[in-house]
């Protein structure tokens, strides 16, 4: 967190933000784009500007409480509510021309209020606190407090570029001072309030910023090179390069998605990454999926998933998503896995993943195909938590194909 106060206009930028996401309705990373935009910031001030709000976005309901505000009263409001996380946090709050304040003697004993209900304090919203205490029972608190912890910066080395140790000593030249990650042979925790996306280092492609957690995923592919590797589900393509990476640029991977956005931004990533292998097709419809039936050594399925293990970077979704929502995810995960396995060949093997830590997006998922698919079977699975590894929250289970 901070050592010292924001100034009164880096104050401003944050009520900006927040008033883009709760006011406007956008997601956050678009809000800072927004904020930031045209502004020459330097990288340690934007850094602090981030560290505000998203503090604020994983809590929002406790600083709202301690405030007395309502979100949607940010616009009018915001002075008073970085007023009061300041005095929360021990800081001198900025120096506004004008704010509501409130007495110290009314914070204290919202903040006793607030202790004695451990959802609000961990910034859970009543129907996520239901769903999580519903999915995962005794282990759901010490998950919820997880996810209200600050995010660390990881990157992935690009091993078709650089091995971990060189990067190491590349980015310390560069100002970036960073650590091993145990157990992720491909990561570094980044240590220093740098630019990364500043560094020469990320413009030759020697890394791309991954969290530890979702660099156990495309590792558990096992992509070997000359194989031909699927990632059908690719979006902006983060796993697609892990998977290039993993086949040492040799063999065929094709990254496909619905959205063609997505693909073009990851055709840009690929060739800073010297991921030549990756090709990209859009999936138009059905028969996209059809055509390459039986044609695939390995297939990565990501599906879209309600984003509940990654709130600490996302904080926004618990603010904007509904248990309906999930619904409409469940039934989108279920047709997805039943209709891409296809694409696998028999000895082939398939790794279902999601950034979600809930059951019903996970095994239940994978009981459900099984169950349909005896032509498949499954190998092992992990849920990786935030509360066990200090991570994001990601799911996986490698299924092989073993008949047609």
């Amino acid at each position: 967190m901070l050592n010292s106060s924001l100034s009164a206009p880096s104050a401003d930028l944050v009520i900006q933000v927040l008033c883009s996401v709760l006011c406007d309705n956008k997601p956050l990373d678009r809000a800072y784009s927004i904020a930031f935009s045209g502004l020459k910031l330097q990288p340690a001030e934007q850094g602090r500007i981030t560290t505000v709000a998203g503090d604020i976005m994983r809590r929002l309901n406790l600083y709202c409480f301690l405030a007395g505000i309502e979100p949607s009263e940010v616009n009018r409001k915001g002075t008073l509510l970085l007023n009061v996380w300041h005095r929360f946090h021990g800081l001198t709050a900025p120096k506004f021309r004008y704010c509501e304040v409130l007495e110290e003697s009314e914070l204290q004993q919202r903040i006793t209020q607030a202790k004695a209900d451990l959802p609000l304090w961990d910034g859970c919203p009543a129907w996520l606190e239901q769903l999580g205490s519903a999915q995962l029972g005794e282990q759901w608190p010490a998950e919820r407090a997880a996810l209200r912890q600050m995010p660390h910066r990881y990157l992935r080395a690009n091993l078709l570029k650089c091995q971990l140790d060189a990067l190491m000593a590349r980015l310390a030249k560069e100002g970036v001072q960073t650590i091993a990650v145990e157990g992720v042979e491909t990561a570094l925790q980044v240590e220093s309030d740098s630019a990364l996306f500043r560094t020469q280092s990320f413009k030759d492609g020697w890394f791309e910023q991954q969290d530890a957690g979702s660099q156990h995923v495309a590792a558990a592919l096992d992509a070997k090179p000359g194989m031909r590797v699927i990632d059908a589900c690719a979006g902006a393509g983060g796993k697609t390069l892990h998977l290039a990476a993993q086949m040492q640029g040799k063999g065929r991977l094709l990254a496909m998605d619905v959205e063609s956005w997505k693909l073009d931004n990851l055709k840009d990533r690929a060739r800073r990454a010297g991921a030549h292998n990756v090709e990209t097709r859009l999936i138009a419809s059905s028969k996209t999926i059809k055509r390459l039936k039986l044609s695939a050594d390995r297939l990565l399925l990501d599906v879209p998933c309600s984003g509940l293990g990654v709130l600490k970077r996302n904080p926004d979704t618990k603010w904007r998503d509904t248990p309906e929502r999930l619904t409409v995810l469940h039934e989108l995960q279920a047709h997805i896995i039943d209709s891409y396995s296809r694409m696998l060949k028999v000895g082939g093997l398939m790794v279902y993943a999601t950034c979600s830590i809930m059951p019903d997006e996970n095994r239940a998922q994978v009981d459900k195909f099984l169950a349909a698919h005896p032509n498949f079977r499954l190998l092992d699975d992990e849920t990786i938590t935030p509360a066990n590894s200090g991570f994001d929250g990601f799911y996986l289970a490698r299924i092989e194909r073993i008949a047609e």
